[in-house]
């Protein structure tokens, strides 16, 4: 089995250099992780085929976990860059929920129609913890 991926890898690069050596160390590196246990099981029962393993990415063959915890970084980096910091008012009127401090910065925008409350976002100045409400 473990032939069949380096062939199939070497079909890819049709030589041994850094690119080689490094897919292969990525496949090695994977499998044995204890951390990812789906993995291993998933190319041992054949559920994954030599060909398709040496394809695989570095996010396809991640642990359930490190799926989750980029996924989460992904969704909080998307979040900060459409919440650009732009100028608002400095407060100590809210608490911030996770570090429970009261140094923020708050702006009000009219997000719905006209009749409707204000919506207010607020960026905690302390640890960037944002948050809003109506």
């Amino acid at each position: 089995m473990l032939l069949n991926q380096l062939a199939r890898i070497f079909q890819e690069f049709k030589n041994t250099d850094m690119k080689y050596k490094n897919r292969v160390r990525s496949r090695i590196a994977n499998l044995k992780d204890i951390k990812n246990p789906s993995l291993r099981r998933n190319v041992l029962c054949g559920n994954v085929p030599p060909d398709r393993m040496a394809r695989m990415t570095a996010e396809e063959m991640a642990s359930d976990e490190l799926k989750e915890m980029r996924k989460n970084l992904t969704k909080e980096a998307i979040r900060e860059h459409q919440m650009a910091r732009t100028g608002g008012t400095e407060t100590d009127l809210f608490t911030c929920g996770k570090c429970k401090k009261k140094n923020c910065t708050y702006t009000q925008v009219q997000t719905r129609s006209a009749d409707e409350p204000m919506t207010t976002f607020v960026l905690c100045n302390e640890c960037g913890n944002r948050w809003k409400f109506c």
